[in-house]
């Protein structure tokens, strides 16, 4: 039976991937890196820049995905030697069952993917992160969120660079801003947007009292080069200041921190990590462009609610708790999914979180 089990596993991922292979389509995506290639190989190219990044960016990402789809491919069809195998030596049986759960799960995740098929989706994220009430609690809380992120970014081996940090005077910070440099980071992170709460004993209280503090994360779409703004002269402030670090010390001794002021809708950005005043001007640009074209998207489109909003960071809006006192549970309070182990997803396991809130949303939108 436990044979005539494994066996139908085996069918059941392979009829997955059919599915999943009928939504992606590899041929599409063969005939479309053909294209980029063709065009990436003009010497001419990079007579225009902004062209130039956007084949060069597309065709990785096509590339990324054809090898990945291959390979999980590959992976399915030596399950079946694999499992032969370990029928024959026992202590290869290990080894197979090891490998059916990875399979399994990637495969998984690779189908929670195929629900990525937003306008935005594909593109790179800037989340930012807010301390809401609470304290010290909070904007230490807010510190582990951001931890929280770049763990998961570096377990998952993409990139993610921190742009800004406001420390507070006393634990934790602020504010921080983070930019998610890898294929489908919107997609992926923009169901974390919204109020996170923490419930724990609080370290920052003498007697010791369970504490509840919030946090709000907010995520929008990195915009293409080829995408623009106009933002005139006359409708932004720029502010250069000195790095600081903990406690509001100085961490520099130039003017080289830039923060730019949205006049009109009172958006301000700010980018102190980078190693000259310039590219801290560009990077706060970036930052600023992307959120002015969300804000553009969502008052076109207010059907998109899923794309950063106005969070308050307190009771009644949150979207997921973070228990550790009297017991310890993280849940998302949309999806029901939960972890039992709060340590293991402060230090990045957001896959579950992630994928349940994809397939959440895209039940919402298809009410």
């Amino acid at each position: 039976m436990a044979e005539l089990d494994i066996g139908r596993q085996i069918r059941d991922l392979e009829e997955l991937f059919l599915g999943i292979s009928k939504v992606i389509d590899p041929a599409a995506l063969e005939t479309r890196m053909g294209e980029l290639e063709t065009l990436a190989s003009d010497p001419n190219i990079w007579n225009d820049q902004e062209n130039a990044q956007k084949v060069t960016t597309e065709l990785s990402r096509t590339k990324s995905q054809l090898q990945h789809l291959q390979s999980i491919h590959q992976d399915i069809k030596d399950l079946e030697d694999l499992r032969q195998m370990a029928t024959e030596d026992p202590a290869a049986a290990h080894e197979f069952a090891a490998e059916l759960v990875r399979v399994t799960t990637e495969l998984g995740e690779l189908e929670t993917k195929t629900l990525l098929n937003g306008e935005y989706d594909p593109r790179g994220a800037i989340l930012s992160i807010r301390s809401g009430a609470g304290g010290d609690d909070a904007t230490d809380f807010a510190e582990m969120l951001m931890r929280m992120y770049l763990r998961y970014a570096e377990k998952n081996g993409h990139r993610a660079k921190v742009l800004e940090i406001s420390h507070a005077e006393g634990a934790g910070i602020k504010s921080a801003t983070v930019e998610m440099d890898f294929p489908y980071a919107y997609g992926e992170l923009s169901v974390e947007s919204g109020t996170h709460r923490l419930v724990r004993m609080s370290p920052f209280n003498a007697a010791g009292k369970r504490q509840t503090s919030f946090a709000a994360i907010e995520v929008v779409p990195v915009m293409e080069v080829t995408e623009s703004v106009e933002i005139p002269e006359s409708d932004i402030r720029i502010d250069v200041f000195r790095s600081s670090g903990p406690g509001g010390q100085s961490v520099n001794t130039t003017d080289s921190a830039v923060r730019i002021t949205h006049l009109p809708t009172g958006i301000v950005v700010s980018c102190q990590n980078e190693k000259s005043q310039l590219q801290n001007k560009a990077s706060a640009m970036r930052v600023l462009q992307s959120k002015l074209l969300d804000a553009q998207r969502r008052a076109d489109q207010e059907k998109r609610k899923e794309l950063a909003g106005d969070v308050k960071a307190s009771w009644g809006e949150q979207m997921r708790s973070y228990v550790l006192a009297p017991y310890q549970m993280v849940k998302d309070l949309r999806t029901e999914y939960e972890e039992n182990n709060p340590d293991d997803v402060f230090d990045g396991k957001l896959e579950g979180f992630i994928a349940s809130g994809i397939r959440w949303r895209k039940m919402v939108q298809s009410k």
